[in-house]
Order: structure tokens, then C-alpha cells, then sequence
């Protein structure tokens, strides 16, 4: 019987210091009810109750509190996937990435010009050449 107390109290020890720290640890905006320092003095106050209270009543979600709205992914926000490009905005695009590809294709000074690949017929041509 003895064993069974001593478990017992391990266990509501441990339960009790891992909802000090929770409460502790969490954001002040997610403490429901009262504020987050009467949670920990509760907590502290009485031990096993405290801690469940705190679990149960106390620890907000993330997504309760004032102003915090619930995340979508962007292709389920429709403000994301709702909106089109106008033909002005796409022509826009286009003139960006010619020109990006412009300056992909600009040399410097100083800068060799990029070698033209070699055409498939001429690598034949060296390779029978090669061969005789």
C-alpha cells in the first residue's frame, strides 16, 4: 500500500511541476479565465487541482484570443487563388522576364562571350575522323 502512496505522489509531483512550467512557458494570450500569473499561484496553491484546471480551463488554443484569425494554406485562401492577373499585369510580367533574360545573356567587360555548343553533326564528324 505503501508503493502505491509513494507512485502516487511521484506522479502527481511530476504532473503538478509539468503544468508550472506549461504555465509558465506559454504565452500570456492564451491564458483563459484569469491571467497568467494567478494561474502559476494557483497552480503552486493546490498542486494536482491547480494543474488540472489549468489544462482543462486555463490554456487557450492558439487560434482563441482576440485578433487571431484561422491560417489557410494559400491554395485554400481564396483571397490567394481568387485573384487573376489582368492582361496589363501579364504583359507587365512578360517585359520583366524578357529583360531578366536579357541581362541573363549580357557580358562584360572583360568577360569571354559563352561558347557555342558544338552541333551533334560536327561531334559525328570528329568521332569518324577519330576513328580512322
Amino acid at each position: 500500500m505503501v508503493r502505491f502512496i509513494i507512485i502516487g505522489a511521484v506522479i502527481a509531483v511530476a504532473f503538478t511541476l509539468y503544468s508550472l512550467v506549461d504555465a509558465a512557458m506559454t504565452d500570456h494570450s492564451r491564458a483563459r479565465g484569469v491571467s497568467k500569473p494567478v494561474w502559476i499561484v494557483i497552480i503552486v496553491l493546490l498542486p494536482v487541482i491547480g494543474a488540472l484546471l489549468w489544462l482543462m480551463i486555463g490554456k487557450g488554443s492558439p487560434s482563441t484570443g482576440p485578433g487571431s484569425a484561422q491560417r489557410l494554406a494559400p491554395d485554400d485562401d481564396p483571397r490567394f487563388t481568387g485573384r487573376q492577373l489582368s492582361d496589363a499585369e501579364r504583359d507587365s510580367l512578360r517585359d520583366l522576364e524578357a529583360r531578366l533574360k536579357e541581362l541573363d545573356d549580357e557580358t562584360f567587360p572583360g568577360e569571354e562571350p559563352p561558347k557555342a555548343q558544338p552541333s551533334e553533326d560536327h561531334d559525328q564528324d570528329q568521332d569518324q575522323d577519330e576513328a580512322r
